[in-house]
């Protein structure tokens, strides 16, 4: 992984590249604007803190490819360096770059992305911040290494967005102990790579700071939930709400919803059956649909889910919902440019911020 250490040294950001950065600077600031009303995660460092309360919401953006929340881990490590969009991009990348290549496989076997693809990442964002070399940053990605974990097993609970300020305060800490002259292998990142891939790793260092993107999210809950929901938004304003409907989808599209009947705001924000029910019920969805309370009142639509198999990732084949004779199939995620300014205004957050503001955040 020296390479991607060294691409991460260099690379200058292009002027799309800088309007990602701004884009998800806005992004994850409303959504930890809205957290820190409701959130407490005191014992954290204050870089982790932040990516915590950016996170516990499931509000953040998603990179695709990687099935990882890029920046809710990389902004707040930038910024607890005084770093700006460089070194955002820097570890944005590197993240990207190191979870796909982790792969899908990677993710349907447990693991959360964002914590193991995060550390390293993390370390880059604050390391690049810090001035670090090729050769620093190499370094600090191998000190990350013992941080780099995470289960899918916490969604729905406190510990989902714990293990991700974990990442991060460990991600800050590793580019420190670098620049305090702290040695390490970096071999060792190839080694946890392989370890957690099943196989060598190779990384794709070609394209934008950010290749493929990033995803953002119309609904305050789980990736895996927003194309399902859509569909049931469009079936809602053509029929009402009905008592009962059918969701046909790909196995691997529903890979982060584990909770069937959830008891919880935290657990319904990771169940099809609830994330859908709340869509066709709600006049506005929103942070009131998954409160305790929303989650477990009674006269919902029933919810039946018909799963297929093939496919790999959140967006494999369609959403397909059936309801009164009618149907609507979605292939992917709708988001126009008015969709942010109205995510911020929900968050109650500017429409916009600047690096120098959001440092004073962290």
């Amino acid at each position: 992984m020296i390479e991607l250490a060294a691409w991460a040294a260099m690379r200058e950001p292009t002027p799309a590249d800088e309007a990602l950065a701004d884009a998800a600077l806005t992004d994850t600031v409303a959504v930890w604007s809205a957290a820190r009303r409701v959130a407490v995660f005191e014992p954290l460092g204050p870089a982790g803190r932040f990516a915590a309360l950016a996170h516990v919401l499931d509000f953040d953006d998603l990179h695709l490819p990687s099935t990882a929340h890029i920046s809710a881990v990389c902004i707040p490590a930038a910024l607890a360096r005084g770093g700006g969009a460089r070194a955002y991009l820097a570890g944005a990348g590197t993240m990207a770059r190191l979870g796909t290549a982790l792969g899908w496989r990677h993710y349907l076997r447990g693991w959360h992305a964002t914590c193991t693809a995060g550390a390293p990442a993390a370390a880059v964002a604050a390391g690049v911040a810090l001035g670090l070399d090729a050769d620093g940053l190499a370094t600090a990605m191998a000190l990350a290494v013992p941080a780099a974990g995470g289960v899918q097993a916490a969604f729905g609970t406190d510990a989902k967005a714990l293990q991700v300020g974990f990442a991060v305060d460990a991600g800050v800490r590793a580019a420190d102990l670098a620049a305090a002259g702290a040695t390490a292998d970096p071999r060792a990142l190839d080694q946890w790579a392989a370890l957690l891939a099943g196989g060598p790793v190779t990384v794709d260092l070609d394209g934008p700071a950010v290749p493929g993107g990033l995803a953002v999210k119309p609904f305050p809950c789980c990736y895996a939930l927003q194309r399902p929901m859509q569909a049931a938004r469009e079936l809602r304003s053509s029929i009402g709400t009905p008592t009962a409907v059918v969701v046909r989808t790909p196995r691997s599209a529903v890979q982060p919803l584990r909770h069937r009947a959830p008891r919880s705001g935290l657990e319904g924000k990771f169940s099809l059956e609830y994330g859908v029910a709340a869509a066709l019920a709600d006049d506005v969805v929103d942070f009131a649909s998954f409160e305790d309370a929303a989650v477990r009142r009674d006269g919902l639509p029933h919810v039946t889910v018909e799963l297929t198999d093939g496919g790999a990732g959140l967006l494999a084949g369609t959403a397909e919902l059936t309801a009164a004779g009618v149907t609507v199939v979605r292939s992917g995620v709708e988001v126009t440019p008015e969709t942010l300014a109205a995510k911020a205004a929900m968050c109650g957050a500017d429409a916009a911020v600047s690096w120098d503001v959001a440092a004073s955040y962290v």
